[in-house]
């Protein structure tokens, strides 16, 4: 029903809908499709990003250490759910060391713009910020100055130029958990100077009984899907209970030439954390979106997430399911 601007991806990794499922997303009975050890070292694999690539796929994995060390790796995979994923870090180079020198790396976005693909992380640079980065390979990766001061996180590229800019979201924050958030929308000419700071949406607090699972903050998730309906974008929202923070996963539409402005966004979550996978881990109660794939030519929709940041995870739907929900179910 919604054309979706995108290539097509016949090799989409994909299960179909179960009979008597009733939600927007339905998860990969083989969840979770990483676990916490599934790399040299690691104590958790999670909150990662993937792409097409050569035929396959590629993507850029968030693993905590044993030593709880923060830090970026590269990972392939032919169909999309069985990977590989290499035992030492990301060297980035490129820029003057003092920028180089990282605190942590952790939360990657990938996004391909024109010719190239664009990584975008929380970047330790005496606090979190939103580093930049580019590659054509996955083999070198060339660092860019970091987009922002100090406190930020959540940096997601929209996958092309809008009215001739770059256009990138983010959650300014603080050195802490940050126990609130919005999302702003900021533009660039060059990759380097961000400026025209627009805001998108925030936490819902004026009417918190109509969407309470996101009434602490907000983040943007995947990179944005092109649709003929808009942006499709799928976020993150979270509340604060008696247990503690829980995340959930929201969607909405985005005007296709002014990003920052909102048409429909859901008051009731895509996907929250229900399987004791996204329930138990080094946190609870998480469901964390980072990635999309999608085929322009079905509609089908797969998406990757962290679970109770811990293990990474996978759960499908169609852009047509998802539109026409957030649409249903908007504020």
């Amino acid at each position: 029903m919604y054309k979706i601007l995108t290539e097509e991806l016949s090799n989409i990794p994909w299960c179909a809908q179960p009979k008597n499922n009733r939600e927007p997303f339905w998860r990969y009975e083989n969840n979770p499709i990483i676990n916490r050890h599934d790399q040299k070292n690691a104590n958790s694999i999670f909150n990662s990003a993937v792409v097409p690539f050569e035929g396959g796929f590629v993507g850029v994995f968030r693993c905590d250490s044993r030593s709880v060390s923060m830090n970026l790796f590269v990972g392939h995979s032919e169909d999309g759910l069985k990977w590989d994923i290499e035992d030492d870090p990301i060297v980035m180079e490129g820029i003057e060391d003092e920028i180089l020198h990282k605190e942590y790396r952790y939360d990657p976005r990938v996004c391909f713009i024109e010719d190239r693909y664009y990584v975008t992380w929380c970047n330790g640079y005496h606090g979190p910020t939103i580093g930049l980065a580019y590659t054509f390979d996955f083999k070198t990766f060339t660092q860019l100055e970091n987009c922002f001061l100090p406190y930020n996180r959540n940096g997601v590229l929209f996958p092309r130029k809008i009215n001739g800019k770059y256009m990138l979201m983010s959650r300014p924050s603080d050195t802490g958990h940050t126990p609130f958030g919005d999302i702003f929308v900021s533009e660039s000419k060059d990759l380097e100077y961000w400026g025209h700071h627009r805001y998108m949406m925030g936490k819902i607090t004026e009417d918190v009984d109509s969407s309470a699972w996101q009434s602490t903050k907000i983040g943007p998730g995947p990179i944005p899907i092109e649709t003929s309906e808009g942006w499709l974008l799928i976020y993150h929202g979270v509340i604060n209970t008696c247990n503690g923070f829980v995340y959930r996963v929201g969607g909405a539409i985005l005007d296709i030439d002014e990003p920052w402005k909102v048409k429909y966004r859901t008051s009731d979550y895509l996907l929250g954390p229900e399987e004791y996978y996204e329930c138990v881990g080094d946190v609870p109660n998480v469901v964390f979106p980072c990635a999309t794939l999608c085929d322009s030519k079905t509609g089908k929709l797969t998406m990757y997430y962290g679970s109770a940041d811990t293990v990474t995870s996978v759960a499908f739907s169609t852009v047509d399911i998802i539109i026409d929900y957030i649409k249903e179910h908007s504020l």
